[in-house]
């Protein structure tokens, strides 16, 4: 099997859907060996920031010497950049070697994306293993392990309220889930179910490192970053590496972002310079999309919307309606290209495309092809 083969066979089983539960990846777990037994797991769960906190302590454990791989998700720009070892993507044959080796598992797409992570890692020996969770927590494929070297906990917010819950503490409850016996778990300052965390320490023998509210998204997560190096006895600051669709400019005048919940939009609102931009969005229907647009309504003198490309996406008609009842003018487009051009694309109105990361990585592709 070559990489494009494997590529499009993985990808394809999208179709299957999201399916929390940990039995059929424990099964394919089982029979690779259980891999992910032998890493020192750094594990990662919560609704914002998730990737920003892994990235910056990959980036040190890097820089420190040790053999680091990280796991994020989505894919932004290439599907193997999910899977890395030191700044590098799996390589491709490696990775169709695994899909091959594997692709008769009874088996999600994120699933048996986990599952090869865990084996890559583990044949290729890597001191530490930065695992982001995919949703959730408690029963996230990510968290198919006995005990974790440290778990760590980032902002928690409404998000994915189909399979989560619908109140903040039903939601924290899923990512306290990664909290496991005996261990140990930095959390991110989220008063509003901080004592959901405490209890799940508390119940598990757990030690918590709670960081302090700086009163700023991005400090506070420097601060997550460096609690979790300080408990692994690194001592080389955290410093955020480049990351894709995290106020990523593609042109002078074009910035996308991966905002897709009401936090994530109230970050990126504190990171706009000046108002009068045209939005353009793409958003999953499982969202709290009308919450989120609102954060954004001030800033913007149109919209743009679009239908993302995967199943749970809400359609652009719908949003764009959702959006014009706010008072807001906003119009749907075709597809990925049209969204640009409509609306003023110049230096005295910014663009400014934000939502689903499938959505952002639609537009970042649109633009290098150009």
């Amino acid at each position: 099997m070559d990489f494009n083969t494997a590529e499009n066979f993985i990808i394809n089983k999208q179709s299957l859907g999201i399916k929390p539960g940990l039995s059929r990846i424990e099964k394919l777990l089982r029979k690779m060996g259980n891999p992910q037994e032998s890493l020192k797991i750094i594990h990662i769960a919560g609704t914002n920031g998730k990737g920003s906190v892994a990235a910056m302590i990959a980036n040190a454990l890097q820089k420190n010497g040790f053999k680091t791989g990280l796991f994020t998700s989505p894919w932004v720009t290439e599907y193997r950049e999910q899977i890395q070892i030191n700044g590098e993507f799996i390589p491709k044959s490696d990775f169709a070697e695994y899909v091959a080796a594997y692709k008769d598992a009874d088996a999600t797409e994120f699933e048996l994306l986990t599952a090869i992570m865990y084996k890559y890692f583990a044949d290729k020996s890597v001191d530490y293993a930065v695992v982001e969770c995919g949703m959730g927590g408690l029963e996230d494929s990510t968290n198919a392990f006995s005990h974790p070297e440290l778990a760590v906990i980032t902002c928690v917010a409404m998000d994915h309220m189909n399979f989560l819950g619908k109140t903040l503490p039903e939601i924290a409850v899923q990512k306290a889930g990664i909290i496991k016996s005996n261990s140990v778990c930095v959390l991110y300052p989220n008063p509003k179910c901080e004592d959901v965390f405490e209890n799940r320490c508390t119940e598990t023998g757990s030690r918590l490192i709670k960081i302090a509210d700086y009163g700023d998204f991005k400090l506070n997560n420097l601060k997550t970053a460096e609690a979790a190096l300080d408990f692994l006895n690194v001592k080389i600051a955290p410093a955020l590496p480049k990351l894709p669709a995290r106020t990523e400019m593609l042109a002078s005048n074009v910035m996308v972002d991966g905002a897709h919940n009401e936090n994530g939009a109230n970050a990126l609102e504190k990171s706009l310079p000046h108002k009068n931009i045209t939005a353009v969005v793409g958003m999953m229907a499982d969202k709290d999309y009308e919450t989120m647009i609102g954060e954004l309504l001030p800033l913007a003198i149109d919209f743009t919307t679009c239908t993302v490309e995967c199943e749970r996406a809400l359609q652009a008609d719908a949003l764009a309606d959702c959006i014009r009842r706010k008072g807001i003018a906003a119009a749907s487009a075709d597809d990925f290209a049209s969204c640009f051009q409509r609306g003023r694309l110049d230096e005295t109105h910014r663009t400014v495309a934000f939502g689903s990361l499938y959505f952002i990585g639609e537009i970042e592709a649109l633009f290098e092809a150009k």
